[in-house]
């Protein structure tokens, strides 16, 4: 594997740091060790330019570009424009979206192939060992190993990590979204995660997931019940937090990013307090 994403990472979106801090944020990063930025909510590829100017060793990444709104023959392009400037340093993650966010949603397993032989047919093709998929369930893990470096995961627990490893096997990357509150009242930390998380708990992609891995209906309903937000949304201390991030190593992930919550623009504070538990 030639882009090498380092142990720990972040994961953000521009709408919430905002869009003209993305190199100020990505050299933050760096500096305090993280090796790879995610940037989520659908981005395309040029959006990770700052990330990269900014920056000498930064690993940047897209959490994750949607199949639905991306011609791959225009994603192949995309890369093809940016990567050669910034050698190892550009990972695309691919997704297929969510059935209630997408009116034309069908046939996941069968699109995912589809967009992938289209990445490898254009001129030039998006390299395997540059992209990955996000994925959940056993058929697109499989997928995922087959056709690309790996997987990302998002709003998993622990449970799910380990499942990943032993479905796709030693070689593939299992790199893992956290998010996660730092924040040692909880009462206050949970309020957080399950704002957060009412999104995802209206997406069967995710409740379907989160019902094989021994949560209930009733662990679903109002926000998600303790458990549920606990194992998923870790909170605490920042050390709290570092040893749930080390829960999913530990599980078989290579890599995870982090995603705290409940800070308005760049999470400075945050990001700071877990590399000084995760990378010292």
């Amino acid at each position: 594997m030639h882009v090498q994403l380092g142990q720990f990472g972040v994961w953000t979106a521009y709408r919430a740091i905002g869009p003209e801090n993305a190199g100020e944020a990505a050299k933050l990063v760096e500096d305090l060790g993280f090796g790879t930025f995610w940037v989520g909510s659908s981005p395309r590829v040029p959006d990770l330019r700052p990330l990269l100017e900014r920056t000498d060793r930064l690993v940047a990444a897209t959490g994750i570009v949607n199949v639905w709104r991306y011609e791959p023959q225009q994603l192949a392009a995309d890369y093809a424009q940016l990567a050669p400037a910034f050698p190892d340093r550009v990972l695309i993650g691919i997704g297929i979206g969510h059935p209630e966010a997408t009116s034309d949603y069908s046939r996941p397993l069968s699109t995912m192939r589809a967009f992938l032989d289209a990445l490898d047919a254009a001129d030039p093709p998006l390299p395997r060992d540059t992209r990955c998929l996000a994925a959940l369930g056993p058929k697109m893990l499989d997928l995922a190993a087959e056709r690309s470096l790996g997987t990302l995961s998002y709003f998993v627990p622990v449970a799910h990590t380990r499942f990943a490893r032993e479905r796709m096997g030693a070689g593939a990357l299992v790199a893992t979204e956290l998010a996660c509150v730092v924040d040692d009242d909880p009462e206050r930390a949970r309020a957080v995660a399950r704002e957060y998380a009412r999104m995802y708990l209206a997406l069967r992609n995710y409740t379907s997931n989160l019902l094989r891995f021994g949560f209930s209906e009733s662990d679903l309903k109002n926000g998600g019940s303790d458990r549920l937000i606990d194992a998923v949304i870790p909170h605490g201390t920042a050390a709290q937090v570092a040893d749930a991030a080390r829960a999913h190593l530990d599980a078989g992930a290579d890599h995870v990013c982090l995603q705290p919550l409940g800070a308005s623009g760049i999470p400075r504070e945050q990001w700071t307090a877990l590399a000084s538990e995760l990378i010292g």
